[in-house]
Order: structure tokens, then sequence, then C-alpha cells
């Protein structure tokens, strides 16, 4: 059995690979978001418990391989998979889409290396920043930028009540240049702030930052473990499951 922590676009993207390769694999979902996008394939919805629950899972599953395609600021959820597989054993591959640091524009957004650090680079820079960081870090930016008019974009509403200057508009990528280049202008946005998730799905709103001359502020992303095996390449990462897969039926 191959477990894979999902909820991701290449994470579905792999789930077809495995299902089509006629593996043994089950998808495991966070349910952090009230509709998830589900890939095919069996698939769990919920957490495990910490590492120990992991580790419980593993065994009682006979789970042979476990393959982390969850967000790449999903830290705890990779930290626990860290540890479980390497207390007993467990082959484990990180399947993390490429950032956005290449990228020829790269050098001139602000980066920062966290959202606290993220919500003190906007306040200077800006005053109608353009907010798409997620729901769970919302909370670093209310007192900073408590002032100013945020148009603040999440899937789900966040638990938190909003400045009164803040606008909230609940949406899902992925997204097109042209509406985002006409969000963007309708707000008047000075600032995006954004975290280094990658990937092509939500790439549009830095391509339209950069032709409305919109300063960005990127959250960098979380340093990967040391002798952590990743990849980026969704093929890669199936053939890497179903050699295991075979190799332990």
């Amino acid at each position: 059995m191959i477990l894979l922590l999902g909820g991701t676009a290449e994470a579905r993207s792999l789930a077809e690979r495995l299902e089509a390769a006629g593996a043994n694999f089950t998808s495991s979902l966070a349910g952090r978001v009230a509709q998830p996008r589900l890939p095919v394939g069996e698939t769990r919805i919920g957490g495990f418990g910490g590492v120990e629950g992991l580790r419980a899972h593993i065994r009682e599953n006979k789970v042979t391989a476990v393959i982390d395609a969850t967000h790449p600021f999903a830290e705890g959820m990779s930290a626990n998979a860290l540890a479980a597989c390497r207390a007993d054993g467990v082959p484990l591959l990180r399947l993390e889409r490429p950032g956005w640091g290449d990228a020829p524009d790269a050098a001139g957004w602000h980066w920062v290396d966290d959202h606290a650090g993220a919500a003190a680079t906007v306040a200077r820079l800006g005053q109608r920043p353009f907010l798409t960081v997620g729901r769970q870090p919302i909370g670093e930016f209310t007192g900073p930028l408590a002032d100013r008019a945020c148009l603040v974009r999440v899937v789900d509403p966040p638990d938190q009540q909003f400045p009164e200057a803040w606008s909230l508009l609940l949406s899902r990528g992925p997204y097109a240049l042209d509406s985002e280049l006409a969000l963007m202008r309708e707000h008047g946005a000075d600032v995006l702030v954004t975290k280094d998730s990658g990937g092509t799905w939500t790439w549009p709103k830095m391509a339209a930052a950069a032709e409305l001359g919109v300063s960005v502020v990127v959250v960098r992303r979380p340093r990967a473990p040391r002798h952590l095996e990743i990849t980026g390449d969704v093929d890669a990462a199936a053939d890497w499951a179903v050699r295991g897969w075979a190799a332990g039926r």
C-alpha cells in the first residue's frame, strides 16, 4: 500500500498515474478546505493524530511507501511524515513543485522569512495591499495593516474578524492573467502579498503585478530537512512509488 499525502494539483496528477499503473494506494487530505478537489482512487480526509497516529496508520494498513505531496507550506504534516517514516524505516519521497525563485522578476521582489515579516514589509510599501497568503496566517496581518484597504482572497472564510477597511474575496484558482489584471486594477492594488507556493495555477497574479508595476512581497518556503529525497516531477514520483509498491507486494 502506498500512502499519498495530498491536497495539491501535483498529488491529484500523481494519483491518476498510480491508478493507471494499477498500484494500491490511498490519498490522504488534511480536511482544511470545506470542499476539497478530490483525487481519483481511495481517499481519506482528516488528520492522523500526530507522529504516533501516523505510525499506527502505516502499520495497520501495511504501508510500504509514503509520498508527501502536500502544499510547500504544510510544515506540520511534512515533519510528521518524516519522523514517522524514519522511525519505522518506511521509504519517503517528497513531491514538491518548484518555487518561483528563478523567475525573471524574482530579484526585484521583497523576500521575507515569515508572515510577520511580510506584514511589516507591506506596512512600509503600500496602502492597498492584495493579500493572497491563505486563510490561516491572516491574523499576522490584521494588526499591522488594520488601517490599510486590504483585499483578502481565500478559499474559505477566515475565523477571525477583519478590520473595517478590509474586503474579503472568496475564490479558488486556477486564475487567468486578464482576470487578475482586472481585479488588481479595480482594487487599486499597490502591493501583492503571497507565499512562494510555486506552480502555474496562481502565477498569473505575479505576471499581473509585473505588468502593473505593483510591488510584490513573498514569504520564503520552509527549509527542507537534510537527507530528504525530493522531486518536482510527477512522473518521477510515480515511477518511484510503483517500483516500491511492486517490490513490497
